[in-house]
């Protein structure tokens, strides 16, 4: 009997600056290149980097050894505002007709462009 999983929406999206706030990477900035809510994890830009031994193919002729980054729990990162450059845990607020963003909590602008 299959059991139906129930996907979180999580308030960080592809796109936004994070910092992480613990583990060995902790202070870092970058920028979230993928978000997997079925695990709980983002990829940032220049986080957390594991080596990939590939072997030659179409894409990658020579082979080698080459540097990706890695998923982390997205509750090890924490939303930056691109007004104040402050890491903030964003509100959530109804702007015009329904329409949701993300708000921050420290200078009270908003996220998203709406």
């Amino acid at each position: 009997m299959k059991t139906k999983e129930k996907v979180i929406h999580y308030k960080i999206k592809k796109g936004d600056t994070v910092e992480v706030i613990s583990g060995v990477e902790k202070g870092k900035r970058g920028t979230v290149i993928k978000v997997i809510p079925e695990k709980g994890r983002v990829v940032i830009e220049g986080v957390k980097l594991v080596k990939r031994h590939l072997r030659p193919s179409q894409k990658v002729p020579q082979g080698g050894i080459v540097e990706k980054p890695a998923p982390i729990d997205i509750s090890d990162v924490m939303l930056v505002c691109p007004h104040c450059d402050k890491r903030t845990r964003p509100q959530m607020v109804i702007v015009r007709d329904g329409v949701k963003a993300r708000k921050c909590r420290k200078c009270g602008e908003l996220i998203d462009e709406v």
